[in-house]
This record gives C-alpha cells, sequence and structure tokens, in this order.
C-alpha cells in the first residue's frame, strides 16, 4: 500500500505519485502507447491505494487523458472522482513569457479545468522558462487571485532554483511544494534547494527518481543504451555528466545487492533512496502500461537500513556532482540538456 503525507492542511497525497508525462505525444521514441492498457493501469492503481497523479497542460494530450478517466470514475467505479487528487502544471510558452497577463493565465487554467472534469484544480504547480524575463512573480500573483476564486486550490513550483523560489515566498506566494528533479544521478538539490525547502517547509515531489527506466536490472553489463523515449535523452546527459557509464554499472550492482536482500528490485531501492532523505514528500513514477501497477507497492514494504545508505552515498561521493543549480543547465543557452528542450507546448 501506498505512503500518504499531508501537503496542506485537509490535503493528502501519495508519496508515490503516478507520472503522466510518458503519455504525452512525441514522448516515446520507438513505439506507440497502448492507451488501453494505460486505463486499466490507472484503475488498478486507484484500487491499490495510488491515487495521486501528475501531468501538465504541456504534456500534449495528458490532461485529455486524466479526464477521460475522471469521466469512467463518475460512472458506476466504486472509487470517486474525489477519492483522487491531480496535479497539474502552468507553464507559459517561453516565447510569450512578456506578454503573460491575468487573463492568459485564466485562460490556461479554465483549459485545464475543462480537460480534467474538474471544478477545482488541487494542485498547480508553476514553471517560468526564462528568468530574465520579467514578470515571474506576478504571474504567481495571478495563481494567487484564480486561487481566491476557487479554481486553484493549492500552488506549487515545479524547476525553479532556490534563489527564484525564494523570491515567490518573499512576496506572499504560499508556496506549498516545489517539483525538481532528484536521483542518484541528478543530486543538485541537496546543494541549496534541498535545505531552504526544509527551512521553509516546503516539501519535493521529485521526477526522475528513476531516471526515465535506466535505474533497472536490465541494464547491467550493457555496454551502452540507445534512448527509447525522451526521457531516456536526457537522463543518460546525465548519467554521462555525473558518473559516467562505469560507475553507473558499479551503481547498478550495489543497489542489486541491496535490492536482493530485501526481495525487491532496483528500482524499488532507487525510490526509497530518495523518499528517505529529509525534506522529500514523494517521488513521481511515470506510468507507461499496466505491467509495473504490483510492483509500486513494493517501494513501502522495506526500510533501507544506516549500512545500506552509507553504501549509496560512499559510491555517489566519489563521483561529479552535475553543476549548478536544479534546472541550472536546462536553461543556459546553447547547452546540451537545453537544446533537448520542447519550450513552447502550450498553444
Amino acid at each position: 500500500m501506498n505512503q500518504k503525507f499531508e501537503l496542506t492542511p485537509g490535503y493528502t497525497i501519495n508519496r508515490i505519485i503516478n507520472g503522466c508525462w510518458q503519455l504525452s505525444e512525441g514522448h516515446s521514441l520507438t513505439c506507440k502507447l497502448d492507451f488501453d492498457d494505460v486505463m486499466r493501469a490507472f484503475h488498478g492503481l486507484v484500487e491499490r491505494g495510488f491515487t495521486t497523479f501528475d501531468c501538465a497542460d504541456i504534456y500534449t494530450g495528458a490532461e485529455e487523458f486524466i479526464g477521460e478517466f475522471v469521466k469512467q470514475l463518475k460512472n458506476g467505479s466504486s472509487i470517486s472522482p474525489d477519492d483522487i487528487q491531480i496535479h497539474t502544471k502552468y507553464v507559459p510558452d517561453l516565447d510569450i513569457l512578456q506578454d503573460v497577463d491575468f487573463n492568459y493565465t485564466e485562460k490556461i487554467i479554465d483549459r485545464s479545468l475543462r480537460r480534467l472534469n474538474r471544478d477545482t484544480l488541487d494542485l498547480v504547480q508553476f514553471h517560468w522558462w526564462d528568468y530574465d524575463v520579467p514578470g515571474c512573480v506576478e504571474t504567481a500573483g495571478h495563481l494567487c487571485r484564480l486561487q481566491e476564486k476557487g479554481k486553484i486550490r493549492n500552488i506549487g513550483v515545479t524547476n525553479f532554483d532556490t534563489k527564484h523560489l525564494a523570491e515567490l515566498v518573499d512576496a506572499g506566494i504560499p508556496v506549498v511544494s516545489i517539483q525538481t528533479q532528484y536521483s542518484v544521478f541528478d543530486r543538485r538539490p541537496e546543494k541549496a534547494l534541498l535545505p531552504y525547502c526544509k527551512e521553509k517547509h516546503i516539501p519535493l515531489l521529485c521526477y526522475g527518481t528513476l531516471s526515465g527506466g535506466l535505474l533497472a536490472e536490465r541494464w547491467i553489463g550493457a555496454a551502452s543504451a540507445n534512448p527509447e523515449t525522451r526521457s531516456q535523452v536526457k537522463y543518460l546527459q546525465v548519467l554521462e555528466d555525473s558518473m559516467g557509464w562505469e560507475g553507473y554499472q558499479e551503481l547498478l550492482l550495489i543497489l542489486q545487492r541491496i535490492a536482493k536482500h530485501h526481495d525487491a528490485s532496483i528500482a524499488h531501492v532507487a525510490s526509497k533512496y530518495i523518499l528517505s532523505q529529509s525534506g522529500v514528500g514523494a517521488a513521481i513514477i511515470g506510468i507507461r502500461n499496466s505491467k509495473h501497477v504490483d510492483s509500486n507497492t513494493r517501494i513501502f514494504d522495506f526500510d533501507l537500513d544506516a549500512k545500506e545508505m552509507e553504501m549509496i552515498r560512499n559510491h555517489l561521493a566519489k563521483h561529479n556532482m552535475l553543476e549548478g543549480e536544479p534546472f541550472e543547465l536546462e536553461r543556459t543557452v546553447g547547452s546540451k540538456y537545453r537544446n533537448i528542450m520542447k519550450m513552447n507546448l502550450n498553444e
């Protein structure tokens, strides 16, 4: 069963969140998704207590798919739409940042409400592509106005660095969470973001914990990897600049040894390691099919002891940490990280 925690008074979410980036158009590079199977996975997940979903306005088709799932819950399911939590994002396109105003913001939020078949959005996670373009704090303020109108329950952020998160907090924006990339490959949050968020009681909702499926037994002994999804393109870059292929293979063997001790998998151990970090609220695990629905329930059947945590930490300490703050490389013009980003998917 999934563990839960209270994100805000009266609002409880899972510590394992069902991620939906994998459902977006163009995410898979090698095959088409079986959306009937994905729908079966959604029903199977909520029946097992995995009731929190993460999507975005820019995940093309994902909000609509979840909206269809909500319709099915309304029509005879034992699970009510009120029993699930849906987190989306507000990501204004890079090319129009300078023109974003309240009316535009409300239009996009209203569109998400329609797509998701909701009267109120449980959590809207705000992203701003370019800090050099003015308007970030003001746009977050637009979300506050929409919260007052009852269209948004909670406001979070995604992919903010520490400085700009602090600017929002200091401006009085009621940020309840931050979604950020955090894994054994990408430990940038540990530099400044995680300590700041712990001080301000803002939990991290972590994506990339399984690095697009690279943290799995199938890769042990592999000489290389051909990316199967956009996720893997990104995480292979992270792997290359952190521990390299040799360090990655050594890590897989360490995680496998720990996993065997707990009758678990490498993915379970990698998830548990991040969830065990103080200040981490949840990990987001992508859903592409129904194969791993039962597997996710195993994550909370065991705990990593101090020796196992130290084994992982000692290996990570031998290798580089990515440069800069979370998402800093992804914002840097000309970087390989930015070059694979799609920054104009909202309109």
